[in-house]
C-alpha cells in the first residue's frame, strides 16, 4: 500500500474515497448521456436519408425489410437496426425537423441538442402519441428532460393531455406578480386538473375530496408538477389574537413561493375569492419570509363560468389562478362492499355457535 494512503488521515480517506465513486460515477453518466446523444444523432440522420431519398418508392415496401438485412449484415453487433426501428427513424426526423426548420431566429445550440437527449424508448412513445404535431411533441421532450421522467410518467402526462392542460388557467398573475413570477407561475399550473387516481362517491363533499387527496398525495403532488412541496392540511396562521386554519398549503421551489391551495367541489363563486385572498395575505405576513417570493394563491373547483371567474379576478389586487378538476372513477352513494363488514362475521359465528 502507498505510504502517502497509510499515512492519510482516515476521514481524509474516506472522503478522497467517496469523492473518487462520485467521479466515476459522473464520468459513467456522462458517457452514457453521450452514448445516447450519438446514437440519436444518427438516428436522426438515417431518417433524413431516407426521407429526402427516394428508396422507398423504387423498392416499395421491402424496402425497411432490405434496408435493415443490409446493415445487419454489413454491422452485426449493433442492435436498433429493424425494419420497424429503420421506420421511425424517417417519423423522427419529419416530426422534428420543421421545428428547426420554421424558427425565425436562429436555433440555440442547447436547445437543439435536448432532442438527442433523451432516451430512444421516449422518443417513440413521443412519436405514437404526438403524430405530426412538432409544437406538441417538443413541449414532451423538454418537460421530459427537465423533470427527468420516467416512460410510464412520460406516456401518463400524454393521456392526460398536460399539453393541453398547461397553462390554461385562468388568473390575474401577470398583472398582480412581478417579471418573472408572474410567467413562470401562470406557466405551472393547468386547467382542468385530472383527479382520475381517485375513486369517491357521487355525492363525495370537500372533506371527502381532500381526505382522498392526501390519502394519495403522491399522485396528487405529481399532478401539480414538479416543484411543489406539500407543507400541511389545516394549516394555521395566526391573525391578531384570532387563529385561522389553511385548507392546504404547499411551497413552490421554483418560483420560491407559498402556494395556498383551496379546493371546491361546486361551481366556482366570486365570492370564493375572499377566503383564499385573506388566506394569501396571512401567509405573506406570518410565514413568507424576506427571501420567498409573494404568495399565490390557487383554486381548484368543479365547474366555473370563465367569464365569472375573469370578472372576479379583476376585481382582486391578490395573485390567484382558478381552474377545474375532472374525476373518472365514481361509485353510487348508496353503494354497499359485497365482502362482509368484521360485524357480519362476527355475528353470523356467534350464530353458527348457537345452532
Amino acid at each position: 500500500m502507498s505510504t502517502d494512503i497509510v499515512n492519510q488521515n482516515s476521514s481524509d480517506y474516506s472522503a478522497w474515497l467517496n469523492a473518487l465513486k462520485d467521479r466515476y460515477l459522473s464520468s459513467r453518466m456522462k458517457a452514457a448521456v453521450a452514448v445516447n446523444t450519438s446514437l440519436l444523432e444518427f438516428y436522426y440522420s438515417v431518417g433524413r436519408d431516407i426521407s429526402r431519398s427516394s428508396y422507398t418508392n423504387e423498392y416499395g415496401s421491402s424496402f425497411y425489410e432490405t434496408l435493415s438485412k443490409d446493415l445487419r449484415r454489413e454491422l452485426p453487433d449493433v442492435k436498433g437496426l429493424s425494419a420497424t426501428n429503420l421506420k421511425y427513424t424517417r417519423y423522427f426526423y419529419e416530426l422534428y425537423s420543421p421545428y428547426f426548420v420554421n424558427r425565425q431566429q436562429p436555433v440555440d445550440d442547447f436547445e437543439e441538442n435536448q432532442l438527442f437527449m433523451i432516451p430512444w424508448g421516449h422518443h417513440i412513445q413521443i412519436i405514437n402519441k404526438c403524430k405530426k404535431d412538432t409544437e406538441k411533441a417538443i413541449f414532451y421532450v423538454k418537460q421530459t428532460l427537465k423533470n427527468n421522467w420516467s416512460r410510464s410518467v412520460l406516456l401518463n402526462y400524454i393521456s392526460s393531455d398536460l399539453y393541453g392542460r398547461q397553462g390554461k388557467a385562468i388568473s390575474n398573475y401577470i398583472e398582480t406578480l412581478p417579471m418573472p413570477q408572474g410567467d413562470l407561475a401562470q406557466e405551472i399550473i393547468k386547467d382542468p386538473y385530472s383527479f382520475d387516481f381517485l375513486t369517491l362517491r357521487d355525492s363525495y363533499d370537500e372533506k371527502e375530496l381532500k381526505d382522498a387527496l392526501l390519502d394519495n398525495i403522491t399522485k396528487f403532488l405529481m399532478e401539480l408538477g414538479t416543484g411543489f412541496a406539500f407543507m400541511g392540511r389545516e394549516y394555521r396562521v395566526s391573525v391578531g389574537d384570532d387563529d385561522y386554519y389553511i385548507d392546504l398549503l404547499f411551497y413552490h421551489v421554483q418560483l420560491h413561493a407559498y402556494v395556498v391551495l383551496e379546493v371546491k367541489t361546486g361551481k366556482f363563486q366570486p365570492a370564493d375569492l375572499g377566503q383564499l385572498g385573506f388566506y394569501i395575505s396571512a401567509v405573506n405576513h406570518s410565514v413568507k419570509t424576506e427571501n420567498d417570493n409573494p404568495t399565490i394563491g390557487l383554486l381548484i373547483c368543479k365547474d366555473k363560468n370563465n367569464l365569472t371567474a375573469k370578472y372576479s379576478l379583476e376585481s382582486s389586487n391578490q395573485p390567484i389562478g382558478i381552474s377545474e378538476y375532472e374525476l373518472s372513477k365514481m361509485y353510487p352513494a348508496d353503494f354497499r362492499s359485497s365482502m362482509p363488514t368484521i360485524e357480519e362475521i362476527e355475528e353470523n359465528l356467534e350464530e353458527s355457535e348457537i345452532n
